[in-house]
Parts: C-alpha cells; structure tokens; sequence
C-alpha cells in the first residue's frame, strides 16, 4: 500500500520541484549585483538622515546623499538581527563587498543601535560613542538608514551605512 502510494505520488512531487524553483526566479530577487532603486522610508529613518546630516553642517562637512540600495542592504540587516536576536555587524563585510561591486564604494562604514525609542535618542547614543561619531562625521558622501521594529518585542533595530564614492 505504501509503495503504491509513493510511486503515485513521486512523479507529482518531481512536477511540483521542477515548477516551483528556476535559476531565473532566484536571481531575480536577488540584490547582489543588481541596485535596488526603491526603498520606502518611514517618519524615524528620514529624521535620522535629516540629524545625521545637519550635525555634519554645523561642523562645515559635506551632507550625505541618501542611496536606496544602501538603505536596503541596512534593513537586510536589521531584518537579520532581528530573525536571530542579535545586535552586531555580523556580515559587514559582504554588506561592504556589495556596496564597493555595486556601488563603486571606496570606503564603507556602519553605525547600528537597539531599542532607541526616538531618532534623537540613537543619534545622541552615537554621537557619545566615538567610534559611532568618527563614522557619522567621516569622509563620506553617501548614506543609507533603516529603522526596524520587531513586531514580537516592539524593540527598534537601527542601521545605518556610509558609503565614499570613488571619484
């Protein structure tokens, strides 16, 4: 009876497997080489970006030009702390990688936080820490940011990549 009903269902199995997955559908919802040009900001990320670079103009430094991609590769991150209950640079690396591939990155850096309730108050933990202040005030001209909140805890993850394009 077993093997009756597995050899029925095998070959629906295999139909199911060959349709369902193809080469062509997983690159294309891949970012890896390809820029991701949208990105939907939310009220925290845009005055976070509006802080960012207004602290640099009040030190006489060039603002930051926000890029989505950068953006987005910041919430895969934020996605992943979240999904694994961290908060760490894991993977800056390949997040770097992929903005020099893509992007034509010279120089990346990141700033990250957890459980800022506000805008200004991640910024202010950032500008506290120097290392968080040497990126936010660094020889950059792009930038990216997202804010995520995990729905289980209501805890917002921050992200935010700077990138210096080469001339």
């Amino acid at each position: 009876m077993k093997a009756k009903m597995f050899r029925a269902l095998l070959p629906l199995a295999i139909v199911f497997t060959m349709v369902s997955c193809s080469s062509d559908a997983s690159e294309a919802n891949s970012t890896d080489n390809k820029v991701v040009t949208s990105y939907n900001y939310n009220q925290v990320e845009l005055k976070l970006v509006t802080l960012v670079n207004n602290h640099r103009a009040s030190l006489g430094l060039n603002t930051l030009e926000v890029i989505n991609h950068i953006s987005f590769k910041s919430e895969e991150h934020n996605i992943y702390m979240i999904d694994n209950k961290v908060v760490n640079h894991d993977y800056f690396q390949q997040r770097s990688n992929n903005l020099v591939q893509v992007l034509g990155a010279e120089r990346v850096g990141e700033n990250i936080a957890y459980n800022y309730q506000t805008a200004e108050s991640a910024m202010a933990a950032w500008l506290n820490s120097p290392a968080h202040k040497a990126n936010i005030e660094g020889d950059y001209t792009h930038l990216g940011i997202s804010v995520s909140v995990d729905e289980t805890t209501g805890k917002k993850y921050y992200t935010n990549m700077f990138m210096k394009k080469k001339s």
